[in-house]
C-alpha cells in the first residue's frame, strides 16, 4: 500500500481468525482503517467486537490472517520479531488498561525503563513527565504505594518520556473510579496534543471517544460505522 507522507498507520482489508478444533473463528473481518499524522481516533465497540485484537495487529504486537498493515512507514508483515520491537521501542507508546508497571521499581524508574532500553542515562525528560502529571512528589514510590489514577498517570509519563510518533490506548480509564478516569485521560489527552502524538484509543465509552476527532465502531469483527 503506497503511502503519503501524512500518513502513519495504514490497515488494509485486515483479517484475524483463529482455530478452535474443526471450527475457525473470525475476530476481525476485513477491517481498513487509515491515520494521519498528530489525528486522535477512538476505536469503540461491545466486548468481544475485536477491538484490542485490532490494536494488537496495528502495533504489530500480532499478525493478521489476512491483509497488511504498514506503520511509520514500515510494512509490519516483512519485519522479523525483533525489527518489531525495534520499532515499537523508536517510535511507539503503549498506555494499558492495567497499567503495566513493574512493581519492584519506583515511578521514576518505571518512567525511566524505555530511555534505559535506547541507551538513554538522562533522568531529566522522566523527572519532567512525572511532574507534568502532578506525580513530583510521589517519584521515590512504588506502584503498591500508588492509588490507581496515579498508576496510570506514570504510566503515561512512560508511554510518552521517549516522543513516540503513536500511541496506542487500550481501554487507560478501564480501572479507574470516574474522577481518576477523568484526570487520567485530560492528562493524556493534554501530553498528546503538546507532543503532536497520533492517538488511536480503544474504548467502550461513547463520552471519552467523543473527546477525539474520529470515532470508529466495531461489532462482530466489522466495522460497523
Amino acid at each position: 500500500m503506497p503511502l503519503n507522507s501524512t500518513t502513519l498507520l495504514a490497515c488494509s482489508n485486515v483479517s484475524k481468525s483463529f482455530r478452535s478444533g474443526t471450527e475457525e473463528l473470525t475476530v476481525l473481518n476485513d477491517v481498513s482503517l487509515e491515520l494521519h499524522r498528530g489525528e486522535s481516533c477512538a476505536i469503540l465497540g461491545p466486548s468481544g467486537s475485536g477491538k484490542s485484537t485490532l490494536l494488537g495487529i496495528c502495533a504489530g504486537l500480532d499478525r493478521p490472517t489476512n491483509g497488511s498493515v504498514f506503520l511509520c512507514g514500515k510494512d509490519l508483515n516483512n519485519l522479523s520479531e525483533d525489527n518489531l520491537s525495534r520499532l515499537r521501542l523508536n517510535h511507539v507508546g503503549f498506555v494499558f488498561q492495567n497499567f503495566q508497571l513493574i512493581p519492584t521499581l519506583t515511578a521514576l524508574e518505571n518512567v525511566l525503563l524505555p530511555l534505559e532500553l535506547k541507551g538513554v542515562w538522562e533522568k531529566d525528560p522522566a523527572r519532567a513527565l512525572l511532574t507534568q502529571v502532578g506525580l513530583s512528589h510521589r517519584m521515590s514510590h512504588f506502584p503498591g504505594q500508588l492509588s490507581g489514577g496515579e498508576q496510570q498517570r506514570v504510566a503515561l509519563a512512560r508511554a510518552f518520556v521517549t516522543k513516540p510518533e503513536i500511541l496506542f490506548a487500550d481501554e487507560p480509564t478501564g480501572n479507574l473510579d470516574l474522577e481518576n478516569a477523568n484526570s487520567a485521560l485530560k492528562a493524556m489527552l493534554d501530553l498528546n496534543n503538546e507532543y503532536k502524538t497520533t492517538l488511536l484509543l480503544i474504548t467502550h465509552q461513547e463520552e471519552i471517544a467523543r473527546q477525539l476527532e474520529r470515532r470508529i465502531y466495531l461489532r462482530g469483527g466489522n466495522v460497523v460505522q
